[in-house]
């Protein structure tokens, strides 16, 4: 797996492979990229994390509304995905959140 840290407000727009652009009747299925339930703040801003597949290289984001992309630039490549070692050094330097979906499954 691969992660990225995304701005409340953006949205995943294109996605590469090593064959190129991702390719939804080739590949047979969407990329698979979940917003995981965790997100640093830096500069009262919400950073969520991202956790893409291995066969993810390069991911495009656009800010999903027009007050942000006002403020903004239009798109951003991510080309530097992170490692789990990235995250876990990154989310140990940082003012973490962590949002509980359900509390049984952190204590048992």
């Amino acid at each position: 797996m691969k992660y990225f840290f995304l701005s409340e407000g953006w949205a995943v727009a294109r996605v590469w492979a090593s064959d190129g652009l991702w390719q939804i009747t080739a590949w047979r299925r969407q990329p698979d990229i979940q917003r995981m339930n965790i997100c640093l703040v830096e500069q009262d801003e919400l950073l969520w994390l991202y956790r893409v597949e291995e066969a993810i290289l390069t991911v495009e984001v656009k800010p999903t509304t027009p007050v942000i992309a006002s403020k903004t630039i239009g798109q951003v490549v991510l080309k530097r995905l992170m490692s789990a070692e990235q995250v876990i050094e990154r989310l140990g330097t940082a003012e973490t959140k962590c949002q509980l979906q359900n509390i049984q499954l952190v204590v048992q």
